[in-house]
């Protein structure tokens, strides 16, 4: 397996993993994880593992402008994929 097939994994397991906690710990008198740093690792690689991990947990699917900014940013990366794939 390639070193950065190897990474972009281990990152999307990281993000549904943050993901997960931040819904375990919801409701009580922990610390949550910003909005912006679940966002950002979504930016960063870790899409796949946030979608997965918003469905396994129904973490933040009720919250529609954190679902818009998840569809802005799978809509982006997918764009991104296509040009990249394309000007082989």
């Amino acid at each position: 397996m390639s070193m950065w097939l190897t990474w972009w994994l281990a990152f999307n397991l990281a993000t549904a993993l943050v993901y997960g906690y931040d819904k375990a710990i919801a409701g009580g008198h922990r610390r949550r994880v910003p909005e912006r740093t679940l966002l950002a690792l979504a930016l960063l690689g870790g899409s796949p593992g946030a979608l997965l991990a918003m469905g396994l947990f129904r973490h933040k699917t009720a919250k529609v402008s954190f679902r818009r900014m998840m569809i802005a940013i799978v809509f982006a990366q997918m764009v991104l994929l296509g040009i990249l794939y394309f000007q082989r």
